[in-house]
């Protein structure tokens, strides 16, 4: 197994992306930290994996916060040592274009998707010390390269994650520590489910931005978990300070 006794936090990890990565890691030998805010979906993902033998650590906190960071990692480590890898996944969507995003907004998307980020990394990296080294991974987006019209803060926080990952890759390498974002297309998760739900037409909607796609489908869940469990794993050491984009060839077209 890739992850044998890897001690891996996962922010974000009660649904969707999150729960996928916290799902795959343990499946891979790691022990895991999930941490959430949604304490009933936390429940089911820790009694899901308590019925597998996959080991499992439930964590609620705010991750937007220092004292939810710190709380978290505290945790993690007195349960299962200092960590080996820190995914930072946790995020919200709001949709609407810059004339239309009020300061609360913005400022709510940046307090998660980018502030929140920082602290998570900051909370972990001197546990990611006391092991000796290990990897962090970025969940950032596609939005982070090009453009959406209706997410521009969503966009600005994840392009700050692809910056963010490069000073962090330069300023810790020597300690041995990695850091890469993950930039995913459009996954199958419940957050784009809320975003097709407000089309007029949800189907039709769905299958202009699947049309976009070279692979013809969207990214499952475990698309991400697979990017994620490399970058963590010792097959990625000498991969450090870029972007692993996982979006079926969105990019790639010109269409």
């Amino acid at each position: 197994m890739l992850l044998t006794r890897q001690s891996l936090l996962v922010t974000g990890a009660a649904r969707g992306a999150g729960e996928a990565i916290a799902w795959g890691a343990a499946s891979e030998g790691a022990r895991i930290t999930a941490v959430d805010q949604d304490e009933a979906g936390l429940k089911i993902l820790a009694e899901r994996a308590s019925g597998t033998g996959l080991v499992l650590q439930p964590v609620v906190a705010d991750v937007s916060t220092p004292e939810g960071n710190a709380r978290a990692v505290a945790i993690a480590e007195a349960a299962f040592g200092p960590l080996d890898t820190f995914v930072a996944n946790a995020a919200i969507i709001r949709f609407g274009d810059t004339l239309s995003t009020s300061e609360e907004i913005w400022d709510a998307i940046q307090n998660v998707n980018l502030r929140g980020v920082h602290l998570g990394v900051k909370a972990a990296l001197p546990s990611l010390r006391r092991a000796g080294g290990g990897s962090i991974v970025l969940i950032a987006s596609v939005l982070g390269l090009v453009g959406d019209p209706l997410l521009p803060a969503y966009g600005a926080a994840k392009g700050g994650l692809r910056a963010m990952c490069r000073s962090i890759a330069v300023a810790y390498g020597a300690d041995k520590i990695r850091c890469n974002t993950v930039c995913p297309g459009d996954i199958e998760t419940p957050m784009m489910q809320e975003q097709l739900s407000l089309a007029p037409d949800p189907e039709s909607a769905r299958a202009q931005m699947l049309a976009h796609y070279p692979l013809k489908r969207f990214a499952s869940p475990v698309d991400v978990a697979n990017a994620v469990i490399f970058l963590a794993s010792d097959r990625a050491s000498y991969v450090t300070g870029t972007d692993l984009i996982v979006d079926g060839g969105l990019l790639a077209s010109c269409y």
